[in-house]
């Protein structure tokens, strides 16, 4: 779930407003499982471009690893802006770096630079952070 976890384990969804749910948060954006999902996903991308030719340390290395980093980064900055507006907007650049970020290690399994098991190991978790960054926008949408 996307949420915060209580100390009874629960949930804590968004507030009312903005601002009463930043109040309700205990430790803040490390505590979103999209964004602990997201950081598991930057180390499995660096381990994934070990694994790639020096020939593209500038290109498909450089982008992968970018892309990767992107996503967690920009959850973080948008939990921690004062505005909701703002906040869906950093998830909408993770979001976008999400898909930026696949559709690099879909080139580098055709380039044959993956294997077919690296690139799915990526793609799936690609795929649970784009549903759990789906679930975190629709609930904050429905705040507005």
């Amino acid at each position: 779930m996307w949420g915060v976890r209580g100390k009874e384990g629960k949930d804590e969804g968004v507030g009312e407003r903005w601002e009463d749910m930043r109040e309700q948060e205990i430790k803040g954006y490390r505590d979103l499982m999209v964004w602990q999902r997201a950081m598991d996903l930057v180390v499995r991308s660096y381990e994934v471009t070990k694994g790639l030719p020096k020939s593209e340390q500038y290109g498909l290395i450089s982008q992968i690893q970018r892309a990767a980093v992107s996503i967690p980064a920009n959850i973080a900055e948008g939990k921690g802006r004062r505005h909701l507006g703002d906040y869906l907007r950093h998830l909408s650049i993770a979001r976008g770096s999400l898909m930026e970020l696949e559709t690099h290690v879909l080139i580098a399994e055709r380039l044959s630079y993956v294997t077919p098991q690296q690139a799915d190991a990526v793609l799936k978790l690609t795929e649970e952070i784009s549903r759990l960054l789906s679930s975190l926008q629709q609930a904050l949408e429905k705040r507005r």
